[in-house]
């Protein structure tokens, strides 16, 4: 058997074979033996069937096609072995089976290709010249005076307020109804889930539409008002996005926020801290914590970008599929623990739209590993093994009772501690140059995303030091 090799475009190799006259005749008898062994025909005893009759009663094509398909599966194999090959995924011929059974004649000369895709080659340039600039993202002492000031308006009393009109940060009770504003007319028409009696209603920025919160002020109980409310461009029912209405609200009650005392009592309501010193350390500690994070984040996103730069790589076609699979599942995963049942929304015809749309991320993230890991070749960096079977043990804990393919899950997690520790070492040998955050990006608020991030962090960490001391008391 003749093999010559050739490297093909989106890392591939192809494999011309050319089966010698004796092997392509040996794979034939061998198969009309096999047949002439296994195949019952009536009036002849099993195994002492005559050549001629078994030719005929099968037909010489369907033993021909059975022996082209050991012939051509025994040479590849066999041929990826002896070049030693590191094939990914299925091979694909060429011509194709239909063309090479027609060219296939027992005894004679047969060549065909064979195509398969292999781990590509990583061209990089000097990933240690690298000048990276990444957001850096500071703490902000105030953040704990705003968190603790939300937690005490979330325990607040309120009190009834007699005597005065409506006021920013008042809670109000109203009975309200909208009617869209067609052609200068108000419709008769209320408008869907624009109703409501007795709603308690708080008279804050982001609680509700700016113009009725706006128009409720100076109101006191028992008015009633007509209010002219424009619902915003980007308003999330696309029905209503950039309307006008006409929204009738008759006040009911006004009542106002009592907040409680920021002291050591407070603490020891809202969290598992008897003080208020504790609870502000433990606040401080985690904000920094999470300032520390995202500009870490920030700083291997920007290294990960810059090293794509300088990176030559052609993933081939198998490692990309695999990546979307990834993507997908995870999606799926995400979507799932926000409550969705994704087996009655995904479907067959879905999917191939879904590919296509998880394609891009899943190159991009196929690069970056790839990218990774050969500078984890190029440094000799590796996964310690206590440490890969250790987050092996983990993950084993807490999927306890699933089944897990721990050939797959050790790959993973050494794939990720890998990229984790070249990360840390690119950190460390690049030059990084922090700039505050949102310079980068001038569309974010960096104010408002600062905020957002430690609201959700603070918030989480709080109501599980609140859940703890409701368990502790019950």
């Amino acid at each position: 058997m003749k093999v010559s090799q050739e490297k093909s475009p989106k890392s591939q190799v192809t494999l011309t074979i050319e089966i010698p006259a004796d092997k392509s005749k040996q794979a034939y008898e061998k198969v009309v033996k096999n047949l002439a062994q296994t195949v019952r025909i009536p009036g002849f005893r099993k195994g002492k069937v005559p050549r001629p009759i078994l030719l005929q009663r099968l037909g010489p094509e369907r033993i021909r096609a059975e022996a082209l398909e050991n012939l051509v599966q025994d040479t590849v194999m066999q041929a990826v072995k002896d070049q030693e090959i590191d094939a990914l995924g299925n091979y694909k011929i060429e011509p194709g089976i239909d063309e090479l059974l027609n060219r296939y004649q027992p005894g004679e000369v047969l060549t065909f290709a064979a195509s398969m895709d292999v781990p590509p080659e990583v061209e990089m340039g000097d990933y240690q010249a690298l000048h990276v600039k990444a957001e850096e993202t500071v703490y902000d002492p105030e953040q704990v005076d705003r968190f603790l000031a939300d937690q005490q308006a979330k325990v607040a009393t309120l009190v009834p307020v007699e005597g005065r009109a409506a006021q920013r940060g008042d809670v109000v009770v109203v009975n309200y109804s909208g009617r869209l504003i067609v052609d200068g007319e108000v419709s008769a028409e209320v408008i869907s889930g624009a109703e409501a009696t007795d709603f308690q209603l708080e008279l804050e920025p982001d609680k509700f539409l700016e113009d009725l919160i706006t128009g409720i002020e100076g109101m006191n109980p028992e008015e009633e008002k007509e209010i002219v409310v424009s619902f915003p461009e980007d308003y999330a029912r696309e029905d209503l996005a950039g309307q006008q209405s006409q929204f009738s609200v008759k006040l009911l009650e006004i009542k106002e926020k009592e907040l409680p005392e920021l002291d050591d009592d407070f603490a020891d309501e809202v969290s598992r801290f008897e003080t208020l010193a504790e609870l502000r350390a433990d606040l401080e500690a985690q904000y920094q914590k999470q300032a520390e994070n995202a500009t870490q984040a920030s700083i291997e996103e920007a290294i990960a970008t810059e090293l794509l730069k300088i990176t030559t790589v052609d993933p081939p076609e198998t490692l990309i599929q695999q990546e979307v699979d990834m993507t997908i599942r995870q999606t799926v995963a995400e979507m799932e623990q926000y409550g969705l049942d994704m087996k009655t929304i995904l479907n067959a015809d879905m999917m191939p739209t879904l590919r296509e749309n998880a394609r891009p991320e899943a190159i991009e993230r196929l690069k970056t590993t790839l990218a990774l890991a050969e500078v984890a070749r190029r440094e000799a960096i590796a996964a310690d093994p206590e440490a890969v079977q250790a987050k092996i043990q983990g993950v084993l804990e807490q999927l306890s009772g699933q089944n897990i393919d721990l050939e797959r899950l050790r790959e993973f997690v050494t794939k990720e501690l890998v990229e984790t520790q070249v990360l840390a070492w690119l950190r460390e040998n690049v030059t990084v140059e922090l700039v505050p955050k949102g310079t980068l990006n001038p569309k974010v608020d960096p104010e408002a995303t600062v905020d957002e991030e430690a609201e959700a962090m603070a918030t989480t960490a709080t109501e599980a030091a609140v859940e703890e001391t409701s368990s502790e008391e019950e």
